[in-house]
């Protein structure tokens, strides 16, 4: 991955954050984000193909959602929770409850 572009918190708009959070692995992803740290790739399991991950990360990330970024041969991810709590207010925390309640995303975990 070279210098992937990340949308500044102006272009995040709410209708593609909402298309990319309708699937539940991303929700997953974020949810597992939510905690604050950054998690590097590798370390992300859910039940797909590594290809299909990389995927899921890539919509995460161009809707805004999540940060990525590179050291070396790995890459490193994290929620933008700040720029999308300014964004939409609440609206992060609303889904995650939601999220969490129904278990939607559960089957994604780390590594170890």
């Amino acid at each position: 991955m070279n210098d992937p572009r990340h949308p500044e918190p102006s272009e995040i708009t709410l209708t593609r954050v909402l298309a990319a959070l309708s699937d539940p692995i991303r929700l997953g992803v974020v949810r597992l984000l939510a905690d604050g740290q950054e998690r590097g790739w590798g370390e992300l399991r859910a039940p797909v193909a590594k290809s299909t991950l990389s995927h899921h990360l890539k919509v995460l990330r161009d809707a805004g959602i999540t940060r990525t970024r590179q050291e070396g041969t790995r890459c490193f991810v994290r929620l933008r929770r700040d720029d999308l709590d300014t964004r939409f207010p609440q609206l992060m925390a609303a889904l995650l409850a939601v999220a969490v309640a129904d278990g939607v995303g559960e089957d994604v975990t780390v590594a170890g």
